[in-house]
């Protein structure tokens, strides 16, 4: 395992990050977040996830640890997000922001499943 394709992976996912981001963005300042306060809890799940792993972006190892832990809730608010943003709003913009966070999710597993993959054959390779 190079510590540039493992570099690669954090930049990649902090990309991705910054997507999950400016929809965080959109959903904060949206006119809708009044009337629908449950619209927050995307904007919460991806700050929290984008602030724990933002500490660790200097090692790759331990980005992917707690990505590991934060995805299954970042997860769950995408979905939950889903059926809230539908609920808010038939706008386009809202119907696009959970097609961006989905593709977020599933780009952050595809990620994860890259260094784990790394990580494997690394060890089996040192062995």
């Amino acid at each position: 395992m190079t510590q540039l394709s493992l570099r690669e992976l954090v930049d990649r996912s902090q990309v991705v990050m910054a997507h999950a981001w400016m929809v965080r963005t959109f959903v904060k300042h949206s006119e809708e977040v009044e009337d629908f306060p449950e619209l927050m809890s995307i904007v919460r799940s991806v700050f929290d996830t984008a602030r724990a792993l933002e500490t660790r972006v200097d090692d790759p190892a331990a980005y992917f640890r707690m990505l590991t832990k934060k995805i299954s809730k970042l997860r769950s608010a995408t979905e939950q997000f889903a059926v809230d943003a539908l609920q808010a709003s038939t706008h386009t913009n809202f119907a696009q922001a959970v097609v961006s966070m989905r593709g977020c999710i599933h780009e952050l597993e595809q990620l994860l499943e890259t260094f784990q993959r790394l990580q494997q054959q690394d060890a089996s390779t040192t062995k």
